[in-house]
C-alpha cells in the first residue's frame, strides 16, 4: 500500500516532447538574429571576394580597374581566394553582432530608457558597430594578405597574426580610429533607413517578390554607404597595410594619400564604381538572406 502511495506521488519521470523541445526552441529564438546573420555574411563573402580584391587594390595603389584585374590575373588563380578567411571569420562575426546586437539593444533601450524610437534605435546602432570593432585584427590582417606587397613575409593567416605579434597588441588594431567611425555611422544610416526604403517599393504579395525587394532595400542602402564611406576606408587600407613604424593620425594619412592623388577627387575616389557595384551586389545578398531565413527559422 505504501509502494503504491509513493508510486502514485511520484512525478513522472516523461515528459512531453513539446515540454522538451520548449527550452531549446525559446534559444533558437532569441539567437535566431544573431545565426541569420552569420549566414548571410557566409553567403555573401563566398560570391563577392574575387570583385573586393579588385576593390582593394584600387584603394591601396590607386590602380584602374583593368590594371587591377590584370594584376590579380598575373598572381594566378592559386591566388585569387588567398586572404578569404580572414574576411570569412570578420564578416560572418560582426554580421551577426551587427544584426543580433541591434535587435537585443533596441529592446533593451526600449524598456529602460523613456526617449523616441529613433534616438534608441540609433543608439543601439552605434553600440553594434563598436562591439564589432573588437574584430578589427582579422580586417587588419585581410588587408595585409590582400597586399601583394606582403606575399613573400606570409602565406597564410596564421603567419600574418604571428608577423604583428611581436609589435604588440596594439599593432593589430591600428587603423580602429576610421573602423569605429565607419561602423557606427553606417549602422545609423542602415537600420535607420531600410524600413523607409522598403516601404516606398511596391508591395509584395509573394515570397519570391519580398525577397527582390529585400534585395533592392539592401542594395540600394548598401551602394549609398559604400560611396558616402570610400574615402574612409581609403585611408583605413592605406593604415592597416603598414606593419611597424608610427602610428599616423587619421587626418595626417588622409592628407599624404590626398597629395599623392594630385588633390583630385576623381583620383581619391578611384575604385568607387566598382565599390558601388560591389556593395549593390554583397548587402543585396545579404539583407535577402538576412530576411529570408528570419521568416524560416
Amino acid at each position: 500500500m505504501v509502494d503504491s502511495e509513493a508510486h502514485e506521488k511520484r512525478p513522472p519521470i516523461l515528459t512531453s516532447s513539446k515540454q522538451d523541445l520548449s527550452p531549446h526552441i525559446a534559444n533558437v529564438g532569441e539567437m535566431k538574429h544573431y545565426l541569420c546573420g552569420c549566414c548571410a555574411a557566409f553567403n555573401n563573402v563566398a560570391i563577392t571576394f574575387p570583385i573586393q580584391k579588385v576593390l582593394f587594390r584600387q584603394q591601396l595603389y590607386g590602380l584602374k580597374t583593368r590594371d587591377a584585374v590584370l594584376q590579380l590575373r598575373r598572381d594566378g588563380f592559386r591566388n585569387l581566394y588567398r586572404g578569404i578567411l580572414p574576411p570569412l571569420m570578420q564578416k560572418t562575426t560582426t554580421l551577426a553582432l551587427m544584426f543580433g546586437l541591434y535587435e537585443d539593444l533596441s529592446c533593451l533601450l526600449r524598456k529602460h530608457i523613456s526617449t523616441p524610437e529613433f534616438a534608441t534605435r540609433s543608439v543601439a546602432a552605434v553600440l553594434a558597430g563598436t562591439t564589432e570593432a573588437i574584430f578589427t585584427p582579422l580586417e587588419r590582417v585581410q588587408t595585409l594578405l590582400q597586399d601583394h606587397k606582403h606575399h613573400d613575409k606570409f602565406t597564410n593567416t596564421y603567419q600574418a597574426f604571428k608577423a604583428l605579434r611581436c609589435h604588440g597588441i596594439r599593432e593589430y588594431y591600428r587603423g580602429l580610429v576610421p573602423v569605429l567611425f565607419r561602423n557606427g555611422f553606417s549602422n545609423v544610416l542602415f537600420f535607420g533607413l531600410r524600413g523607409p526604403i522598403k516601404e516606398h517599393l511596391p508591395t509584395a504579395t509573394t515570397h519570391s517578390a519580398h525577397l527582390v525587394n529585400d534585395f533592392i532595400c539592401g542594395g540600394l542602402l548598401g551602394a549609398m554607404l559604400g560611396i558616402l564611406f570610400f574615402p574612409v576606408n581609403v585611408v583605413k587600407t592605406r593604415m592597416q597595410s603598414q606593419i611597424g613604424g608610427e602610428f599616423q593620425s587619421f587626418p595626417k594619412v588622409f592628407q599624404k594619400i590626398w597629395l599623392e592623388r594630385d588633390r583630385k577627387l576623381t583620383n581619391l575616389f578611384r575604385g568607387a564604381h566598382l565599390n558601388y557595384h560591389r556593395s549593390l551586389i554583397s548587402w543585396g545578398i545579404i539583407n535577402a538572406t538576412y530576411e529570408f531565413l528570419l521568416k524560416i527559422i
